[in-house]
């Protein structure tokens, strides 16, 4: 009997002997307590409670019979059942925790972090687009590989908020040029194309900030592998200043536009 079958079922809240005597009946299907406790070598004395602890798990049926007989519920709907509850509880607690995170992260004391690495950044990125309420306003001088995609995804997620979007006309990933205009297509994003710098920034309900930052090579067009650089910033006097400017820029923008439609 292999251990990593044992410890899989342990994770499933049975304990040693349970586990045990549990995938022994998978063998018997169905037996008497002694014929399981020969198999399994459980000891008498404890396989009764064993099996009785297994029934109330629901993961065994008695047959009132004499002698007593067990038979294995059929693991297809065990496992059913239980990964079923063990992804509800995971949701729960990820709820509850993330309730706990949002709630305690604006209290922390030093409200700035350096992160490292693509990965790192688009998943503190997609976090923070995950907490807004009202708005989420992105300036994208740059794209990783595969960002586009989940920004897109999550986007989807977010179609109750208000997402601003400043762009540079194109950029290169993986040495593909991008029109990063044309990947937005959500009602609630609005969009405008500017000449801007090859930085990205995100500010969520003008009160939590993101700036990246990356090295490129000597034509402007690939990023450095290992020198993109994520500053994140909780001061919401920051975040608001960023906030205000970058509104700014997108009515200027917006006012430029209208008047070239009227002309």
């Amino acid at each position: 009997m292999e251990n990593k079958n044992i410890e899989t079922l342990k994770k499933l809240g049975l304990t040693t002997y349970e586990s045990i005597v549990y995938l022994t009946l998978n063998y018997l299907v169905s037996g008497k307590a002694i014929e399981i406790s020969e198999h399994s070598k459980v000891p008498r004395s404890k396989v009764y409670d064993v099996l009785k602890s297994l029934h109330e798990k629901n993961f065994i049926e008695i047959e009132r019979s004499r002698p007593i007989k067990y038979s294995v519920i059929p693991p297809k709907e065990v496992f059913k059942r239980e990964k079923k509850d063990l992804i509800y509880k995971l949701n729960q607690l990820e709820l509850e925790l993330n309730e706990i995170y949002e709630d305690q992260i604006s209290q922390v004391q030093a409200p700035m972090w350096l992160i490292h690495g693509e990965e790192k950044i688009i998943n503190k990125e997609l976090e923070i687009i995950s907490r807004s309420k009202k708005s989420i306003n992105l300036r994208i001088g740059f794209l990783f590989k595969g960002e586009i995609e989940r920004l897109n995804e999550i986007f989807n997620k977010k179609s109750k908020i208000s997402i601003n979007v400043l762009a540079s006309p194109k950029c290169y990933v993986g040495n593909k040029k991008v029109e990063i205009s044309n990947y937005f297509n959500q009602n609630n994003v609005f969009i405008k194309t500017d000449d801007i710098p090859q930085v990205k920034m995100i500010i969520r309900d003008e009160n939590e900030l993101l700036h990246i930052y990356s090295k490129f090579s000597k034509n402007k067009k690939d990023i450095i592998p290992n020198t993109s650089i994520g500053v994140w910033n909780q001061y919401e006097d920051i975040a608001k200043n960023y906030n205000e400017r970058f509104m700014m820029q997108m009515k200027k923008l917006n006012s430029i536009s209208n008047k070239n439609k009227n002309n």
